[in-house]
């Protein structure tokens, strides 16, 4: 195995809740109130849509907000890779990626092993650091590829903490069983005082729609039995892959951080969001002053 180089899970697609359109020239994300399943071909016109996503969408009678999925592993922080990331703009690379108590950043000796105090408190990463996140997941069953799956990648803190939360739960009510747990990804929104009552959407991971907990977890446990029978090996596997990540102190290749930087980390003149106006009348005023100073004009008394 080659030496500094992370072995992460094989990906044969991306799931994604927005995307990057072109205005005035420039390349913007655009957040979207579904989700789309894409191969991991891009062309001029964006990513390529992954003949699932027809499948599905047609299934679900028009926008895809869930997807029947399965975990490729029993182990929780192998599903869900999270930590605070910065990348270099220019050089297409990452530079620093920590989990709010040590990191890992690219200096010019080499890389070396640092404290890390979180996004929010970090002098080096000058607000560009972000918590970031890869979800890999076997969409259905895994019938067309069993250890090959897609990947969802999200900064969205609402998304981690949820999925980190929801897939522990899993894992402690199901013994352990997770990758055999019939589970549901879902797009929930939620309004607030920050969004000024205009939803925002986030991931979250449930059971299967039709199926109670329990019947989730009696199907996993058949499920595990008929595995294990048949010879399949999930621990060795969990070991394989927890090996493979600790191999290289950067997971993203850095032939794809230049689409992973557009889509999540643009530059701050062009990641404006959109003026969201408030409902109340005080609301509605403050910003119409805001407005007003920042053109140089002045409101009426």
């Amino acid at each position: 195995m080659l030496k500094g180089l992370a072995i992460t899970p094989p990906a044969i697609g991306r799931i994604s809740i927005g995307r990057v359109v072109e205005r005035n020239g420039k390349r913007l994300p655009e957040k979207d109130d579904q989700f789309t399943l894409t191969t991991q071909v891009q062309s001029r016109d964006g990513w390529v849509l992954h003949p699932l996503d027809d499948e599905l969408r047609k299934a679900a009678g028009g926008k895809l907000r869930s997807i029947a999925v399965r975990m490729l592993f029993n182990d929780p922080t192998l599903n869900l890779r999270a930590d605070y990331s910065l990348f270099d703009r220019s050089k297409g690379r990452p530079v620093c990626v920590g989990n709010g108590e040590s990191c890992r950043r690219r200096g010019k000796d080499g890389i070396e092993q640092l404290p890390c105090p979180g996004a929010d408190n970090c002098a080096f990463g000058q607000g560009e650091c972000k918590a970031y996140a890869r979800l890999h997941v076997l969409v259905g069953d895994g019938e067309g590829d069993a250890l090959g799956g897609f990947v969802l990648r999200t900064t969205s803190y609402n998304t981690i903490r949820t999925l980190a939360a929801r897939l522990e739960y899993f894992h402690a009510v199901s013994g352990g069983l997770l990758t055999c747990m019939p589970l549901e990804l879902k797009l929930r929104g939620k309004s607030t005082t920050m969004s000024y009552g205009t939803p925002i959407y986030y991931v979250d991971l449930i059971v299967r729609t039709g199926l109670t907990l329990e019947q989730a977890i009696e199907q996993a446990r058949t499920l595990d039995e008929r595995r294990r029978s048949g010879g399949f090996k999930q621990e060795a596997l969990d070991s394989a892959a927890h090996k493979g990540f600790s191999n290289g102190a950067f997971e993203e290749l850095e032939e794809d951080v230049s689409a992973v930087v557009e889509e999540f980390f643009p530059e701050a003149a062009e990641a404006t969001p959109p003026q969201l106006v408030p409902n109340d009348l005080r609301g509605r005023l403050d910003a119409k002053i805001k407005q007003a100073a920042v053109k140089g004009e002045h409101m009426p008394c």
